[in-house]
């Protein structure tokens, strides 16, 4: 045996037992104690967020230069401005309110005057210890003062500030004069601001065009822009907290945003995200959520809806609107889609549970029946009605239908008494003395010459020998033995029907028009696999309309298909106009080339139905191009007097109980001169690893608004002591335990 060993068991020997029981006592103890100490320390302290850790946020698309005047079609940018950038004010999804941001903000009375005071020690994010660079109001001028002017770049943008004037009244104040009153205003000193020496010597109109600022962008919002890679599989922009002298804090350090081509490309690149943007859904609705990650669904203030083009002649029948409105099966629609969301008004800050539509195809045909369209069914029931009626009354006397091939002649006989002893004519042809029949006349009708009768309907007239109409028939000439068959079940069905309207028969028998279905043109009984014809009017043209959409998204072409399908129940014939570019797309819809739009808008935070619905949003009618007004949201052409007073009132008052009126009001008069068919509001999906805590995204506006609760969301976390605990209370709960 080795001598360490030995001299290890030698030692050991030595040591003597009562050592060992100390020893193994002491051990308990410290473990014992361990144990009640971890257990104190967990049953009195809480866990919170800690700062630290990176979130990694995947979504498809495409990245675009960053800045806040330029991001309003691009939402992949919208994510990223959102917080680079910071604006005086900001939107609160968990209240829904517009709150202080960079600045704190007081309202005149009259709700004319904002003057806004800038927070102190606000810094860009390019400022250093040596070189601080503080937002001031000259920034707040050049932001806002670059948009009003004529040039800028965004036209949208610059309505916003038209009729606008800003003033500086310190170094800290800056005062925003308005015209007239206008409520939502607050809502457009959400945009983030812009560092003025940023852009120096740089022309307004070009301002769309500097590059270098667009990638490595330089703002007063929560995190920095810290760099852009572009790896094989996506672009990758990387943010990093900054501090600020404000509330809230954040706690993730890092945000980085990867932007892949497409879904499958993100999904193989899954392990490394901790967040995905808007989940595409499979072929059953469902949302395509990785494994390990939580599904958020939110909707945005927006609807899809048909809108319906005012400025064609065909749509300015209201019985006509109501009826598509009532025609439209909007649950139909929204189950293919797999939405779930159903709208009734583009008033969408209303509670509309108290009138929730309902889809009618009977009080939709009805609505039909009352207007100038009318199935071919009644238009030809109609005219027998009327010729039943001629026919029942005077001396002449025919049978209404005959057969009769082409150069045959009808023989008629009638009454001397009823045209005088001189004679008289019967469409034109003299009258003869019947040879065989004293005090009677005859006449020949042939097929073709003067008087003829021609095939279908005939209005054969009697006059005296004065030349005054008599009477008149009408006969219904056919040439072959199917059609004979065909009208003469036709005039049994015209005297069925009328038994039927006189209650001359038990009601089980009795028909109506919609009982009828007109085939090779004669009416006939309908049969379960008829379809139903398109309607016309009483000049005889037919009720088509063609309904523009994108090709974007996809589920648009699913619902322009369902809609032509369920108007064509109607008697309604849709044609379906999908361009195939978007830039084709936004070209007919500039110029209102169409009858019927299906498209969706967006209300934003404010909820502000003015520009979509007000008369001053009406498009021009104008040949040339360059008038087309690319701001005008009108897309009915919708204009009302009622309507415009009452969006008026709702923009500038700031009594709650006279908006909340107002707007109660203006629902009742949309809703009854229907300028549009509105259908739903979609349905999105976010997702995030079941790692990262803290996520709620409240009441969204727009998808980038899910960044307005960051500073809740965490990926690591420590304990403290609850209040009045602390590690002296050790004691105090030890004798307390059982």
């Amino acid at each position: 045996m080795p001598l360490p060993r030995q001299i290890r068991r030698s030692f050991l020997s030595r040591i003597p037992w009562q050592q060992w029981v100390i020893f193994a006592l002491a051990v308990a103890f410290v473990f014992s104690l361990g144990m009640l100490l971890r257990r104190f320390y967990v049953q009195n302290t809480v866990l919170v967020p800690d700062t630290g850790g990176t979130y990694i946020e995947g979504s498809v698309g495409e990245f675009l230069p960053l800045n806040p005047w330029f991001t309003i079609t691009n939402d992949v940018n919208r994510d990223i401005v959102s917080l680079v950038f910071a604006g005086l004010l900001k939107y609160n999804p968990e209240t829904q309110e517009i709150e202080p941001d960079l600045a704190t903000m007081e309202v005149s009375n009259d709700g004319r005057i904002y003057e806004l005071t800038l927070k102190d020690g606000i810094e860009w994010h390019d400022s250093t210890s040596a070189s601080p660079h503080y937002v001031t109001v000259d920034d707040v001028l050049y932001t806002f003062q670059t948009v009003q002017d004529p040039v800028f770049p965004n036209s949208l943008l610059r309505q916003n500030f038209q009729g606008v004037t800003l003033e500086q009244l310190d170094d800290r104040t800056i005062r925003f004069k308005l015209e007239e009153p206008y409520r939502f205003f607050p809502s457009n000193l959400t945009l983030g601001l812009l560092p003025k020496r940023s852009f120096e010597g740089v022309p307004v109109d070009r301002l769309d065009q500097v590059l270098d600022f667009g990638f490595a962008p330089i703002g007063a919002g929560p995190y920095a822009f810290k760099g852009l890679v572009q790896t094989e599989l996506s672009t990758e922009a990387t943010l990093e907290r900054f501090e600020r002298p404000m509330e809230p804090s954040f706690h993730l350090e890092r945000v980085v945003f990867r932007i892949f081509p497409d879904y499958p490309t993100l999904l193989s690149d899954l392990r490394n995200l901790h967040g995905v943007r808007l989940v595409p859904r499979n072929d059953d609705g469902e949302p395509l959520v990785p494994r390990r990650f939580e599904p958020v669904n939110y909707t945005l203030p927006q609807y899809v809806a048909l809108f319906l083009n005012f400025d064609h002649p065909i749509l300015q029948d209201p019985t006509l609107r109501l009826a598509l409105q009532l025609g439209t099966n909007k649950q139909a629609i929204v189950d293919s889609i797999d939405e779930t969301s159903i709208v009734d008004t583009p008033l969408l800050e209303l509670d509309t549970s108290d009138w929730r539509y309902q889809y009618d195809q009977t009080a939709a045909q009805g609505a039909l029946f009352n207007s100038d369209w009318h199935l071919p069914e009644k238009v030809r029931l109609q005219r027998l009605l009327e010729m039943d009626e001629a026919n029942s009354v005077g001396e002449l006397k025919i049978n209404p239908v005959i057969l009769l091939d082409t150069g045959a002649v009808l023989t008629v006989t009638g009454s001397i008494v009823t045209v005088g002893s001189t004679g008289g004519l019967l469409n034109g042809l003299p009258l003869t003395e019947h040879p065989t029949q004293s005090g009677a006349w005859i006449a020949a009708l042939p097929t073709v010459g003067t008087g003829s009768l021609k095939i279908g309907f005939n209005r054969v007239t009697l006059q005296n020998d004065q030349g005054d109409p008599v009477d008149s028939t009408y006969v219904q000439r056919t040439h072959t033995s199917r059609d004979y068959r065909s009208a003469l079940l036709e005039q049994e069905i015209l005297q069925l029907f009328l038994q039927s309207r006189a209650g001359a028969i038990p009601e089980a028998d009795r028909i109506t028009v919609g009982d009828l279905f007109l085939q090779d043109g004669y009416l006939r009984r309908r049969e379960s696999t008829d379809p139903t014809d398109i309607r016309v009017n009483s000049q005889g043209e037919r009720l088509s309309l063609r309904l523009l959409t994108s090709n974007n998204p996809p589920q648009y072409r699913q619902i322009a298909e369902q809609i032509a399908e369920q108007w064509r129940a109607l008697g309604v014939h849709v044609g379906i106009d999908i361009p195939e570019t978007r830039a084709d797309f936004e070209e007919k819809m500039l110029k209102r080339d169409y009858d019927v739009l299906l498209f969706g808008q967006s209300l934003l935070d404010n909820l502000d139905s003015y520009p979509y619905w007000h008369s001053s949003g009406v498009q021009k009618q104008t040949d040339q191009r360059n008038e087309l007004l690319i701001d005008a949201y009108n897309l009915s052409q919708y204009k009302s007097l009622n309507s415009d007073s009452l969006l008026e009132l709702i923009r500038k008052t700031g009594d709650a109980d006279e908006r909340t009126e107002a707007l109660q009001e203006l629902r009742t008069i949309l809703r009854d001169d229907v300028p549009a068919v509105f259908l739903y509001s979609p349905i999105y999906t976010f997702a995030y690893h079941q790692n990262l805590r803290g996520v709620e995204l409240g009441k969204l506006s727009l998808h980038s608004d899910r960044f307005l609760t960051l500073h809740n969301w965490y990926v690591k976390e420590h304990r403290i002591f609850k209040s009045g605990k602390g590690w002296l209370s050790f004691f105090s709960w030890l004798f307390t335990q059982d």
